[in-house]
C-alpha cells in the first residue's frame, strides 16, 4: 500500500475527531436518531476509521494508536470507576463467570472441531504448521498477545504461520467486537426476548444515575483541571507502578509473567486507582462530567482499534480464515444458547466473550458500551483470561495435534 494521505499523529487525531464529531452531529438529527437506533453509532465509530485506513487516508499503524491504548484506555477506566458502586457490581452474580468460563471452553474445544471439519482445505504444502499456528491463536483468544507467543513457542510454530495467524486473529476479533457493540445497543430487546433477569444490572444503573442526578452541576474550569489531573496523573502512577510490579513478577514469580505483564498490571492498577477515588469526596466529580470525558477517551479508543484492522490481507489465507470463522461461530452459538438457558442478560454473554476473544484491552470497552459503571467487570474478566490463556492454549494444542493425525 502507498503512503497514507494523512500521516502525522496529530493530523490523524484530527481526522478521527472529525469522524466522531460528524457521527454525533448526525445522531442529533431526526433521521440520524432513527438510523442509529437501528445500527449503533459505536459500530460506525469502529468501521469508518477501518474504511479510512484500508483506503489509504490514514495509516494502519501510528504512534497515536499506541498513545491512545497506553494512556487514554487507563485514563477512561479511572474516570469510569471513580464513582462506581463496587458492591452493586459484585451482585451481578455467578452467571457472568459461568459464561466467561464457557467462552474459554468453546475456544479450547471449538478450534479442533473446526479443524476436524475443514482441515481438508489446508494446502499440503503447509504441513503440520497450521495446527500449531491455530493452537497459538487459541492462546491469544483466551488470553492475549503474551499467551499467543507462549503457546506458539511451546508448539514450535514457525514465524511465517504466526504472521498469517495474526492477520486472521485481528480481522475476526474486530468483526466480533463490532457485533457485540451492536448487541449493546439492543440489550433491552434481546433480554426481553428470552426473559432475562436484569434486576442486578438495572439496580446498578439506577444507583449510578441517581448519584449522577444528585451531584450534577455546571462544571467549572477547576473541575475540568482536576478531572484531567486524576485521569492522567492516575495513569502515570499506574504506568510507573506497572513497570515495577511486572519486574517483581518476572523476578519472583516468573511462571506468572506471561499472565501479569506490564499492560495487565497497568489496567489493574488504573482500575484500583479509580475505585480508590470512589471512596473519597472526589467521586462527586461525576456530576461535573467525569464519565463523559471518559466516554470521549473510549470513543477515541474504538476509532483507533478500527483503524488498525487490515481486512484485505485476510483473503490471502482463505483456509485459515474459514477454520477460524467456524471456530468463532461455535463460540458465539454456544454462548448464546447458554445465555438463553441461564436467562442471563446479553451483557454477561458479551463481556464474557470479549474478555476471551479480545482480552483486557477491549473487554472494558464492550462493558462500558452497556454502561460506564460496568467497565470494571471487563477489566477483571480480561485479566482472568490472561491467567487461563497459556494453559488453555496448551490443552487446545494437544487436541489440534490429535485431530491433525486423523487427516
Amino acid at each position: 500500500m502507498t503512503n497514507p494521505l494523512v500521516q502525522d499523529p496529530v493530523a490523524v487525531l484530527a481526522v478521527l475527531l472529525a469522524v466522531l464529531a460528524g457521527l454525533f452531529g448526525a445522531a442529533g438529527t431526526k433521521r440520524g436518531r432513527s438510523f442509529f437506533n437501528f445500527v449503533p453509532l459505536l459500530v460506525f465509530a469502529y468501521f469508518v476509521p477501518t474504511a479510512l485506513s484500508n483506503s489509504g487516508v490514514i495509516p494502519l499503524e501510528s504512534d497515536l494508536y499506541d498513545f491512545v491504548k497506553d494512556w487514554l484506555l487507563p485514563a477512561s477506566l479511572i474516570l469510569f470507576t471513580m464513582s462506581v458502586d463496587i458492591p452493586a457490581v459484585m451482585r451481578l452474580g455467578p452467571k457472568q463467570l459461568t459464561l466467561f468460563l464457557a467462552g474459554t471452553a468453546t475456544i479450547v474445544v471449538g478450534g479442533p472441531l473446526a479443524y476436524l471439519v475443514l482441515g481438508g482445505l489446508v494446502p499440503s504444502s503447509e504441513g503440520d504448521q497450521v495446527w500449531r499456528g491455530l493452537a497459538a491463536l487459541s492462546g491469544s483468544w483466551i488470553g492475549g498477545a503474551a499467551n499467543f507467543v507462549a503457546v506458539g513457542e511451546s508448539v514450535k510454530a514457525s514465524s511465517e504461520i504466526m504472521g498469517k495467524i495474526i492477520v486472521v486473529d485481528v480481522a475476526l476479533a474486530n468483526i466480533w467486537m463490532a457485533i457485540l457493540l451492536f448487541f449493546a445497543a439492543r440489550e433491552e430487546g434481546l433480554d426481553r426476548w428470552i426473559g432475562a433477569d436484569r434486576a442486578s444490572l438495572e439496580e446498578l444503573r439506577r444507583k449510578s444515575e441517581a448519584f449522577q442526578a444528585q451531584v450534577a452541576r455546571l462544571p467549572s474550569l477547576s473541575d475540568f483541571f482536576l478531572i484531567f489531573f486524576l485521569a492522567f496523573g492516575g495513569t502515570a502512577i499506574s504506568s510507573a507502578a506497572a513497570g515495577y510490579c511486572a519486574h517483581l513478577t518476572n523476578e519472583h514469580a516468573p511462571q506468572l509473567s506471561s499472565i501479569l505483564g506490564e499492560f495487565a498490571w497497568k489496567v489493574l492498577i488504573a482500575t484500583a486507582v479509580g475505585v480508590g477515588i470512589s471512596y473519597t469526596p472526589m467521586r462527586k466529580l461525576e456530576g461535573a462530567g467525569a464519565s463523559k470525558i471518559g466516554s470521549v477517551f473510549l470513543y477515541l479508543l474504538v476509532t483507533t482499534i478500527g483503524a488498525k484492522a487490515q481486512f484485505a490481507a485476510v483473503f490471502e489465507v482463505p483456509s485459515l480464515l474459514a477454520i477460524a470463522g467456524v471456530w468463532i461461530t461455535i463460540h458465539a452459538v454456544v454462548l448464546l444458547l447458554l445465555r438463553w438457558l441461564l436467562r442471563a442478560p446479553i451483557f454477561c454473554m458479551a463481556v464474557g466473550s470479549q474478555a476471551n476473544i479480545g482480552g483486557a484491552a477491549s473487554a472494558p470497552v464492550v462493558a462500558a458500551a452497556f454502561h460506564p459503571a460496568l467497565a470494571p467487570v471487563g477489566v477483571l474478566l480480561g485479566v482472568l483470561g490472561y491467567a487461563l490463556g497459556t494453559a488453555g492454549g496448551l490443552v487446545c494444542a494437544q487436541l489440534f495435534e490429535w485431530v491433525h493425525a486423523l487427516h
